[in-house]
């Protein structure tokens, strides 16, 4: 034992035990790996009763659980790390540019290593069918609270509306559901009874749809290998934009060159006075020579001598 050691017990013994407990079991990578292990089937059910395409909900939750890794520190510090991968997963796969139309989408056939669903029960249709076809804002609403139990409040910051705005979303979704499912008699129970009634159909609905996730190592695999792509993309544009101005600095002209002035026609120079005074070329055009004649006869005014009184002419 040292000298420090024998001095400071306390500390080389917390020293000790915080390098023992940092191992690679308690590294990000596992703190991700047990989270997206733990969580990123059931998100795929919940992406795909909102959307009732497969792909789009498996691809959903993997970007987010890139995006995820590639946040890790912001992520791990959230006080709701699966509400983040959620929200993200949920804004994929409801984004406006990613709904077919009615008409041209195409029928999704399972791919390699992704099992076909099973036929489902008849219920279990009609309670897709009548969840797809409400609004994008109702049908999350719906699936937070009622599919996944949270409150009114926690459900509005995950929206990022209001309390009573997503209360109304609510309301309106257990509306639509009634009329087009009277089965499930929900216009005859309290607020209270149609949420319980739809988070266990909800529930049974979600864990029905049979999903296969890709492991978390190559998901992480994957983020690392993005973030290379667009820091070498960023880096190449910034390069192209260097150039681009280096050639421009080469091939402007050096210094500023005035335009040259324009050049008046050839004749005597007129002064400004006399040039104002000159009756346009038009009207001297437009005179007559009898006019030009009857101006050079015109006799000149003579001046008068001092004292000289002007009187009017008497006939």
């Amino acid at each position: 034992m040292s000298e420090h050691d024998r001095r400071h017990p306390d500390q080389s013994s917390d020293a000790a035990s915080d390098t023992a407990g940092s191992g690679p079991h308690d590294g990000p990578s596992a703190r991700f790996d047990a989270l997206y292990g733990a969580h990123a089937g059931p998100l795929v059910q919940q992406a795909l009763v909102l959307t009732g395409r497969a792909r789009l909900a498996r691809r959903a939750v993997e970007r987010a659980f890139r995006t995820a890794w590639q946040r890790w520190p912001e992520v791990a510090a959230a006080p709701d790390p699966v509400g983040w991968v959620r929200a993200a997963a949920h804004d994929y796969a409801l984004a406006p540019w990613r709904r077919p139309l009615p008409g041209l989408r195409p029928v999704e056939r399972p791919g390699p290593g992704t099992p076909a669903p099973p036929p489902a029960a008849p219920q279990d249709h009609a309670l897709l069918v009548a969840v797809r076809a409400l609004p994008v804002p109702y049908r999350r609403a719906l699936l937070l609270h009622d599919g996944l139990g949270l409150g009114l409040h926690e459900m509005a910051l995950e929206v990022e509306a209001s309390t009573p705005a997503a209360t109304g979303r609510l309301t309106h979704a257990r509306e639509c559901l009634a009329e087009r499912l009277p089965e499930l008699g929900l216009k005859e129970l309290s607020p209270d009874a149609q949420g319980a009634v739809l988070r266990s159909r909800l529930s049974a609905l979600a864990a029905s749809c049979p999903v296969v996730v890709v492991p978390a190592p190559e998901v992480r695999a994957d983020a690392e290998r993005w973030t290379r792509l667009t820091t070498r993309a960023g880096f190449g544009a910034v390069g192209l934009l260097a150039v681009t101005a280096l050639a421009v600095s080469f091939t402007a002209p050096d210094g500023y060159r005035p335009p040259r002035p324009v050049v008046a026609a050839s004749g005597p120079a007129v002064p400004p006075s006399a040039r104002a005074a000159a009756p346009p070329v038009a009207q001297q055009a437009h005179r007559g020579p009898h006019h030009r004649a009857a101006h050079h006869r015109a006799p000149a005014h003579r001046a008068l001598p001092p004292g000289a009184r002007l009187s009017p002419d008497v006939r």
